[in-house]
């Protein structure tokens, strides 16, 4: 922190005029004085602590008048709002005129919010210091009314009630000449000891808490002004300041209003000047001003007349005029003035190099977010227009083409056609090859010669289950005027029928899954390609929604078609319909015992009539020699088993067998059919042939004879809060660059 001097701790004089080296930067008082200036004229106090020193103290403690008296103008007077927000003054010394620029600078809005630092000119340079006065009383109107424009209080709005008691926001002094000395300060509202006729508690909460903000800063030095009227324990600005300075390295004391204290009390105040009470001790220093009274104000006193009278009042009145002389130099506005000069000046070179380094920290942020942000607005709209369209139809094509990774639309499809296909594998009639009433009696076994594929889907319930018998009942009630053993088709043609009425369901769910995806993604694509233009996005997401739909529609009417299509038995694949049927012809046999003995048939199948080895074989190897006798030849083994018992339902068996081999095949083809007819009119579909680039230039009116203006007025008209960033990071860094330039010229 700041550095006394070895004397400090019997006088607090800490007057610095060469500040020593501060990482390769100018050493003298004026070199760091001006830096600093310097710095705060780029703006980049807006984004860095820049030191400076704030003036605190109760209210009515003088401090204002002690800011008048240091600045050289005059601050409103016959007011109650000249502390009811900070006042910054930022002074330097200049060959050219005399010159003060006031300005605003909003730190939160009308609702009290924080929002990025604002910078408001508040009319036009004073070159008369008697015109400061009515220009800040003006400006602090506007800052108290945060919902009216400024400019409103410019040249009136003086009958306007206050919206606010206090606030945050700031009144800025730029004051520049020949006479002005170096410094930064800033007025403070006064610390409130309780509510008022003016003031609530919550004024009181936040004056506390702007005050504690400067406090807390580091970068901060704290000038306490302490009235010598009011007894030292009521005044509660020290007592804050404690608080976040207990060692008194970088607080200043000063004793406004010596003239004013009670009589019997000077001693004490003189004590405290000396720095003599130890838990008052500042390793600054205290000092005490006189400033004009009411009376000398109003009698028109000028800065140079009160500087003769401070004089005065200190050569001229005890304990003041009795002190030693190396306290002398504590006494009188100019005295304090310099001291505030050697002490900020040395904490500014200090802090350089960290100010240095932060630069450049915040110089690479700034520009990563620069670069973070969408580019500017074309100076071609209608080519970055077609351009945004192309990329976004090529990142869609790319996309409905399949794209590796798990997030890809094929990878995301895959399950749900999966799902599909086993819905529709679960329709397959449950054919049940007995009676109903014999189904506790009979056991199924499942042939060997019957994938798992093929084998009938018997859930764990029999609701669905369909019964040999049931199976016969229609088959006879079907039949008209037929011949015998002639079964008319409409029964395999119902069964089929109300297998096909099932597939509907699953068809659909499939396709709105990926009707869901699609939109997810597009609107995505959408997204990402046209985040920078809120408009643009609207109007695409508008007329990409109306496309998918439409191709939804013929989606679903390609759908409709193909279940249709199903309604009605019919195949060219005669040779994989017949094998299924002779496959489940004999499952289904092979399961009535009774009439199908199908150890028998093994036997007669496995028969050699060479071997002899068997009983069973001797047997049919005569009855075959038998057969030969009669003159009765072609007989094989396995013929034998035709004169076993016909089943008296084997027609039921031939329809099952017939319902059940075309649903193998017809089941198949819709399984393939459903997905590749959704992926063709609706996936690929959405941009065949650029379909949907064209449908976008043509609906966004791109080329038509408004395009230019649709695209630069409407499309491409970015959003305000990134235009609005994207200014703020290039203000600020132009300011970061600024302050950059300026540490560099400094060290050379």
């Amino acid at each position: 922190m700041m550095q006394p001097n070895n004397d400090s701790a019997n006088d607090g004089d800490a007057r610095v005029v060469d500040v020593g080296e501060a990482g390769g930067y100018g050493t003298t008082r004026r070199d760091m004085l001006d830096v600093a200036n310097d710095l705060v004229g780029t703006g980049v106090s807006m984004d860095i602590d820049i030191p400076m020193i704030a003036v605190l103290g109760v209210q009515s403690s003088g401090k204002s008048s002690l800011l008048e008296s240091m600045c050289g103008v005059p601050f409103p007077r016959a007011t109650n709002t000249c502390t009811r927000c900070p006042t910054e003054c930022r002074l330097r010394r200049s060959f050219d005129p005399w010159r003060c620029v006031v300005s605003l600078r909003l730190l939160t809005d009308k609702d009290g919010q924080a929002i990025p630092v604002q910078p408001v000119t508040f009319g036009e340079s004073i070159f008369n210091p008697a015109d400061v006065a009515e220009r800040i009383r003006r400006a602090q109107r506007a800052i108290l009314n945060p919902s009216r424009e400024p400019s409103t209080f410019l040249n009136g709005g003086t009958e306007i009630t206050p919206e606010l008691t206090f606030s945050k926001n700031c009144v800025s002094l730029e004051i520049s000449g020949p006479d002005v000395i170096d410094l930064s300060l800033v007025d403070l509202p006064g610390i409130i000891a309780s509510a008022g006729a003016t003031t609530t508690p919550a004024d009181i909460e936040l004056v506390k808490g702007l005050v504690t903000e400067y406090a807390m800063n580091e970068s901060c030095i704290l000038l306490v002004t302490v009235s010598c009227e009011t007894d030292f324990e009521n005044q509660g600005a020290y007592q804050l300041v404690r608080t976040f300075d207990p060692d008194g390295k970088r607080t200043i004391g000063v004793l406004t209003k010596p003239d004013r204290a009670e009589p019997g009390t000077e001693e004490r105040w003189a004590t405290l000047l000396k720095n003599e009470i130890r838990e008052l001790r500042l390793d600054n220093g205290w000092f005490s001003v006189k400033q004009p009274g009411h009376i000398e104000l109003s009698e028109g006193i000028t800065r140079m007349e009160a500087r003769q009278a401070e004089r005065r009042f200190f050569a001229s009145t005890n304990p003041w005029a009795s002190l030693p002389l190396k306290f002398q130099h504590r006494l009188g506005t100019l005295n304090l003035a310099e001291c505030c000069g050697d002490v900020l000046s040395a904490l500014i070179a200090q802090r350089l190099p960290e100010i240095h380094k932060k630069i450049q920290e915040m110089l690479r942020t700034t520009e990563s977010q620069l670069s973070d942000l969408p580019n500017e607005p074309s100076k071609d709209p209608v080519g970055e227009v077609y351009n945004i369209i192309s990329k976004f139809c090529t990142a869609l094509n790319r996309y409905v083409e399949g794209t590796p990774g798990a997030d890809g639309l094929l990878q995301a499809i895959r399950p749900q056609q999966q799902e599909f296909k086993d819905e529709i594998r679960r329709t397959a009639p449950d054919f049940r090859p007995y009676d109903k009433l014999d189904m506790l009696s009979i056991s199924l076994t499942n042939a060997d010669f019957l994938s798992n594929e093929e084998k009938p889907y018997m859930p764990a319930d029999d609701d669905s289950a369909i019964y040999i018998d049931e199976v016969m009942d229609l088959a006879l009630q079907a039949i008209t005027r037929e011949l015998p053993d002639n079964i008319p088709f409409v029964v395999t043609e119902t069964f089929i029928r109300e297998v096909v009425a099932r597939w509907e369901a699953p068809a659909m769910q499939l396709f709105d899954h990926v009707e869901e995806i699609l939109n997810a993604k597009i609107a995505d694509f959408v997204r990402d390609e046209c985040k920078q233009y809120p408009q643009l996005q609207v109007s695409v997401s508008t007329v990409v929604s109306e496309h998918i739909a439409e191709r939804s529609r013929a989606t679903r009417e390609r759908l409709a078609w193909l279940l249709a299509l199903e309604e009605r038995p019919r195949t060219l694949n005669d040779h994989y319909f017949r094998d299924y049927r002779d496959k489940f012809l004999a499952w289904y046999r092979g399961h009535r015992t009774q009439y199908n003995n199908t150890p028998l048939l093994q036997k007669l199948k496995k028969h050699n009539p060479s071997s002899g080895s068997s009983g069973f074989d001797e047997n049919v190897r005569i009855i075959m020699a038998a057969f030969a006798a009669l003159d009765i030849h072609d007989i094989q083994p396995i013929d034998l088993a035709k004169v076993l018992p016909s089943d008296p339902y084997e027609t039921a068996i031939s329809i099952m067998a017939s319902v059940r081999a075309y649903f193998q095949v017809a089941y198949k083809r819709f399984a393939d059919n459903v997905p590749n007819a959704i992926d063709h009119e609706l996936v690929l579909g959405l941009n065949r042939g650029q379909a949907l680039d064209a449908v976008l230039r043509q609906e966004l009116g791109v080329s038509g004879a408004d395009g230019y203006k649709l695209c630069a007025e409407k499309y491409l008209k970015e959003d305000r809060s990134v235009a609005a960033l994207r200014e703020e990071l290039r203000n600020k860094r132009d300011r970061l660059y600024k302050a950059r330039k300026e540490l560099m010229r400094l060290r050379k």
